[in-house]
């Protein structure tokens, strides 16, 4: 893990997006005191993550458990260290007047907007059908259509677009796409595996430095949201504290950042009956728990 002058050498943290609350506990990391040197590299949309860990271009990188695996059956090494979201946080959003008992409520009338491209898409489509509903290209994080629209739902992060809309004086039901079986872990810190096999120490040290700053900005997120903030002001420092709420139920949810080979073998199942990787992989191969 040391440079030839004695000092760490540097490792690049590859994000998928803006610095928000998501990636809290990366940002609140007492890197030094674990004897690393870390660089985030903020991402935004379409940032490759999983391809960068994979060509070196960056030591390690926030991925989702599905993108992981199929990177991992295309013959890219990438293995899972820490999963923050020990839920998945996303979900379907529909108007709370409408007074909906499930997903397959939501798909029996009405608009949707979705992207139809991703797998629990698919998985609604197979499960219930969409010959009832219109289902529409998703917005991305604008409600303007939802808003307008009673019967107009939407996918969403359950701490993004479901607190846009209760500001905006409209009651939400979100139903987590975890009610329909599909439940990877997100937010997860991986790394190659030829990184794992050349340093794994510099791995046990980012996943226990990872894990204390997630501790830490669980427990008091202010001082961390402030720094975000000053990196990212385009979201208000409000909503920094709100979504550090909204978000601790789907971590929180036992050991921080462990994860099984049941659930991986689970999601592989669920991506192959999809047709979404070309040969099956071992759960045990995706990941390590440190």
């Amino acid at each position: 893990m040391l440079a030839a002058c004695g000092k760490p050498a540097k490792s690049r943290l590859a994000l998928n997006w803006k610095p928000d609350p998501q990636f809290g506990g990366f940002y609140a990391a007492p890197f030094q005191k674990h004897g690393l040197d870390v660089e985030i590299l903020p991402g935004g949309a379409g940032t490759p993550t999983v391809q960068m860990i994979g060509a070196g271009s960056a030591e390690f990188g926030i991925v989702s458990a599905d993108e992981l695996v199929v990177a991992r059956s295309r013959g890219n090494d990438v293995v899972a260290l820490f999963a923050v979201f020990q839920n998945c946080p996303q979900g379907i959003m529909a108007h709370a007047s409408r007074h909906l008992g499930s997903i397959g409520d939501v798909l029996k009338e009405g608009t949707l907007a979705l992207q139809r491209g991703l797998p629990y898409a698919r998985i609604l489509e197979k499960k219930y059908g969409f010959d009832h509903v219109k289902v529409v290209p998703s917005p991305g994080g604008d409600i303007s259509a939802f808003l307008r629209d009673e019967k107009f739902a939407q996918q969403c992060f359950v701490m993004s677009e479901p607190l846009q809309a209760r500001h905006a004086g409209v009651d939400v039901k979100v139903f987590p796409v975890a009610d329909v079986g599909y439940n990877p872990y997100t937010t997860v810190l991986a790394t190659s595996g030829a990184q794992l096999k050349s340093d794994p120490g510099r791995a046990a040290a980012i996943v226990a430095a990872v894990r204390d700053g997630w501790r830490a900005y669980l427990d008091d997120p202010k001082p961390t949201n402030t720094r975000m903030h000053e990196l990212n002001p385009s979201m208000d420092i409000a909503a920094f504290a709100e979504v550090a709420e909204a978000q601790k139920p789907f971590i929180e949810t036992g050991d921080l950042g462990m994860m099984t080979a049941e659930r991986w073998a689970t999601l592989i199942g669920q991506l192959a009956e999809l047709g979404d990787i070309p040969q099956s992989i071992q759960a045990q191969d995706c990941f390590r728990n440190m």
